[in-house]
């Protein structure tokens, strides 16, 4: 759980130190805009972003009766946050899987990529698709279920 954090923390942190810096320079602007900057870089990465996960059975469960894809991803994985993004609110009907709090998740994966962890990895009707392109997962979202 704590991993999922640190990424943003130390945006965080150091986007405290370097403002501080620059107040301490007479920027107070240009410490203001890149605190600014350092805060976004540490929410897009944080696990907000997401919506909440599920376990791996959970998410199975569901898209098993609503034909929803699955989502398996990882805080801090850039691929992950262009997903997420791209979908928008669609974003919101998938099921999502955090690897990092879920090892079931991770096997997952693992067994999905031979062996890899690699995120993120959407599972369409029993069918494991690796770093899809967002507007095709937003058509497996219009599609509905499989029948």
């Amino acid at each position: 759980m704590m991993r999922a954090w640190m990424l943003p923390i130390l945006f965080v942190l150091s986007g405290s130190a370097v403002a501080t810096g620059q107040i301490l320079a007479g920027s107070p602007g240009t410490a203001a805009a890149l605190l600014t900057a350092f805060l976004v870089l540490a929410g897009t990465t944080s696990p907000l972003l997401f919506p909440r996960p599920v376990g791996t059975r959970e998410a199975q469960r569901r898209s098993a009766v609503d034909g929803r894809p699955v989502v398996y991803w990882r805080p801090g994985c850039t691929y992950c946050m262009r997903l997420r993004i791209r979908l928008g609110r669609g974003a919101r009907r998938l099921h999502w899987v955090d690897i990092w709090r879920d090892p079931a998740g991770a096997a997952v994966v693992r067994a999905a990529n031979g062996g890899d962890e690699t995120v993120p990895t959407v599972v369409v009707a029993g069918r494991p698709h690796t770093n899809p392109d967002p507007a095709w997962v937003r058509e497996q979202l219009r599609a509905g279920p499989p029948h």
